[in-house]
């Protein structure tokens, strides 16, 4: 990887010098999710640019729960809309001094235990649309391919110290 081109100087030295700075190590890449690999893209001694894609995981799991923060964010929203529709009876009531302040106030409550579980329900369906991003691996920056240890069946483990999927070399 090309970390940049630098030119240096020492006055009373005598020393001059200008070049390219490249890495010197090889980067281990892997997946931030768990999964099984489905797909490998690349093969060792393959210039890669950088987004190629490299591997696929296994995304039939992180699909379904994709589709189940979708459901459930639906069926929060649903249950927002009529919580809202609650509360805005509640009070139409309570100026027509015909309920009780009790009875809004448990409707206000209702409203904001709605929206709370229609928060949660929101940010559940955006860490699955993230983890089934997160099931292919593509490159960080331009590179040469220098292992895949990573085959299809390797099993990815992401909570305790993932396996290496593709070894990349920046030069």
């Amino acid at each position: 990887m090309k970390l940049g081109v630098w030119a240096a100087a020492l006055t009373g030295w005598g020393v001059m010098a200008t070049g390219t700075l490249w890495a010197a190590e090889d980067i281990l890449l892997t997946t931030p999710v768990s999964g099984v690999v489905e797909k490998v893209f690349v093969k060792p001694g393959q210039r890669v640019s950088k987004g190629t894609l490299l591997l696929q995981l296994d995304k039939t799991i992180l699909q379904a729960r994709l589709d189940e923060a979708v459901a459930e964010q639906s069926r929060a929203q649903a249950e927002e809309s009529d919580a809202k529709r609650d509360l805005d009876r509640a009070q139409e009531l309570f100026d027509r001094t015909v309920s009780s302040a009790t009875e809004l106030e448990a409707a206000a409550l209702r409203h904001a235990r709605a929206q709370a579980v229609l928060a949660t329900a929101s940010a559940r369906r955006v860490i699955a649309e993230k983890n089934l991003q997160d099931a292919e691996l593509k490159a960080p920056f331009n590179a040469v391919v220098r292992a895949v240890p990573g085959m299809p069946g390797t099993v990815v483990t992401a909570e305790c110290q993932p396996k290496t999927l593709v070894v990349l070399s920046p030069k």
